[in-house]
């Protein structure tokens, strides 16, 4: 079939690399000459393992292609999807919907036998219904249907995703937009993937409840922590407790300095603001997205308590600034919040990120960045580790403490052992564990 991808950044990138895997013809469109020339000359803009071989096969393939001009690759679809950015709009939190609406009116005159529209953007409740109504304003004798087919894809992890989905929800209001979508996720009926069909509306709200969900689950194993810490118990052993009954499910339970990213904190925000429209708040979405909002300065206020409570005038090496490992993300991460905190209390910082300094330089003109961790930990006095990246898991913790000027170590993602770091020299501090040599007594004591 021949599709066309309204937006090429990541959700429109890698659906339309991976539809083009499965043998249709995709146009990706984005008004960004600059991005589509990078596209056409085999550059990828974003970092997502795999994609870069994903676009290349596919492209000499001739089954995907990059372009500028909208109306001609709309005239030849069969569907055409929208994966534009819903960035949440300043003053009010709303989703910001006008790179979807524009998208929707320069479709619609352009629009030639039977297409199926259909909104792939994070949109809030009721949108497909705008779209139609903009649609049918723009061109009354289109003969067309709009549907929602929202995208479930981690960073990092997108073309497993997209190729071996735990679902795929589509929201139709016409039967033949139904038979037409069957047919582009045909190769994956054959791989008997969940395939839920729903009204529009409750497809539009299901992506939202879905992240609401999971923001929550991340925002209570964290308050859990602070508890653990204060009470002496172990946050992952009590996240491997619970998350053992399959009612809870073992996902989304790791203790750590709060969520961020592209997705939870701007789609949390629109599901309270638009809850907040329809007369039904959802206290628990509300107090979600407070309670991780102050959770990344409690983090920096951690590192400056296990700093021995001042860092004014030191250096402190930061590990990580993407929001999570194997992207170049760095929107709403909890790195750039902490280390505003830090430089607040009047700390130096030196960064290092496999992926994510290129994207952050501009956000943070008064951080220095390094060339390794080792470079980064280099005359600190505290060395924090906020993002979990492989290359993080195995550090040299001996080389670490001969170059700091003070071995201070702050595990923002438990990735070493407590007493593995002591053994090392450090002051240890992680998320949600007992001190060591807090236990050993208890344990001790009950043999």
């Amino acid at each position: 079939m021949r599709l066309v991808m309204i937006g090429s950044g990541y959700v429109g990138l890698v659906s339309g690399a991976c539809f083009a895997d499965f043998g249709h013809e995709v146009v990706c469109v984005d008004t960004d000459a600059a991005k589509v020339a990078t596209l056409r000359a085999g550059r990828i803009p974003i970092h997502e393992p795999m994609l870069d071989q994903l676009v290349a096969r596919n492209a000499a393939a001739g089954r995907l292609s990059f372009t500028t001009d909208l109306a001609e690759a709309v005239r030849e679809a069969d569907v055409v999807f929208i994966g534009v950015g819903t960035p949440a709009r300043r003053g009010d939190g709303h989703a910001d919907l006008s790179f979807v609406h524009g998208a929707a009116r320069e479709l619609a005159r352009n629009l030639a036998g039977f297409t199926v529209v259909v909104t792939k953007s994070t949109v809030p409740v009721g949108t497909g219904d705008e779209v139609e109504r903009i649609i049918r304003e723009t061109n009354p004798g289109a003969d067309f249907a709009v549907a929602s087919n929202p995208e479930f894809l981690r960073e990092g992890a997108a073309i497993e995703d997209f190729k071996r989905p735990d679902r795929i929800v589509i929201g139709i209001e016409d039967a033949r937009a139904r038979a037409v979508l069957e047919e582009v996720y045909r190769p994956l009926f054959l791989n008997r993937s969940p395939i839920l069909f729903t009204r529009r509306r409750t497809s539009e709200l299901i992506k939202y409840a879905a992240n609401a969900f999971l923001a929550m689950k991340i925002t209570f194993i964290n308050e859990i922590a602070d508890l653990c810490e204060q009470a002496g118990a172990d946050v992952q052993e009590v996240a491997r407790g619970i998350g053992l009954d399959n009612r809870i499910g073992p996902k989304f339970l790791h203790a750590g300095p709060g969520y961020g990213g592209s997705c939870f904190p701007k789609d949390t925000l629109a599901l309270m603001k638009t809850a907040q429209d329809h007369g039904a708040p959802l206290r628990l979405v509300e107090a979600t997205v407070a309670v991780n909002d102050a959770r990344k300065r409690a983090m920096a206020r951690k590192v400056v308590q296990a700093a021995g409570g001042d860092l004014r005038g030191k250096t402190v090496a930061v590990l990580g600034l993407t929001f999570k490992p194997n992207t170049d993300d760095i929107r709403e991460a909890p790195a750039l919040t902490i280390i505003q905190a830090l430089q607040d209390g009047g700390a130096a910082i030196r960064a290092y990120d496999p992926q994510g300094m290129a994207a952050a330089g501009p956000l943070l003109p008064e951080v220095s960045f390094a060339s390794s961790a080792y470079d980064a930990a280099e005359g600190a006095s505290a060395l924090v580790i906020v993002t979990e990246w492989d290359a993080f898991r195995a550090l040299d913790l001996p080389r670490l403490h001969a170059a700091m000027a003070r071995a201070v170590l702050v595990d923002l993602r438990n990735i070493y052992k407590p007493d593995e770091a002591e053994r090392a020299g450090f002051v240890y501090a992680s998320v949600g564990r007992p001190v060591p040599g807090e236990a050993e007594p208890l344990l001790e004591a009950a043999e």
